[in-house]
């Protein structure tokens, strides 16, 4: 994962200066390195830098990480918070648990979990929490990248975990 941050940190530095940008980040499925090898991430960009981030793994479980981009710096280590993502009049919260090694939160979800559904909606959705704001995200082309995804869960093990 530390080469993905390294491409994400890079990318958001060189866009920051193109505030178009955050128009154009739709979603996207496509293998990434993570630090137990490739595996198969959906994510979006958002926020007004669109240096934030919200991406889809999957090895048993999905699991959700959002990245706060800028407005993430000052983060301390062991903390969570709880988030609402809310989209076309719906409200998923949930409580996510800062991944201090990549600076970004982390929840672990369900196949069926309501939120994965609040996601392959359309429109945008908004993730806000108290102490960190509001986020934008489009939802262009969630569905399509979120089940790809979501498909390969059970089908895939961390190389970190292989015998």
């Amino acid at each position: 994962m530390r080469g993905y941050l390294v491409a994400v940190g890079g990318l958001a530095a060189l866009l920051g200066a193109q505030p178009a940008f955050a128009a154009s980040c739709g979603w996207s499925a496509k293998m990434e390195e993570d630090e137990g090898g490739s595996v198969l991430t959906a994510s979006v960009c958002g926020g007004p830098k669109g240096d934030a981030q919200l991406m889809l793994t999957c090895f048993d479980n999905p699991v959700l990480s959002y990245d706060l981009g800028t407005s993430g710096q000052q983060l301390e280590p062991g903390i969570s918070g709880s988030f609402d993502f809310k989209a076309d009049g719906k409200t998923v919260t949930k409580t996510l648990q800062l991944e201090a090694m990549y600076n970004y939160f982390v929840a672990d979800l369900a196949k069926a979990d309501p939120l994965l559904d609040l996601l392959r909606g359309k429109g945008d959705v908004s993730v806000s929490a108290a102490r960190y704001g509001v986020v934008s995200f489009p939802l262009k082309g969630s569905s399509g990248a979120i089940s790809k995804v979501l498909a390969q869960c059970g089908k895939a093990k961390p190389a970190a975990d292989a015998d």
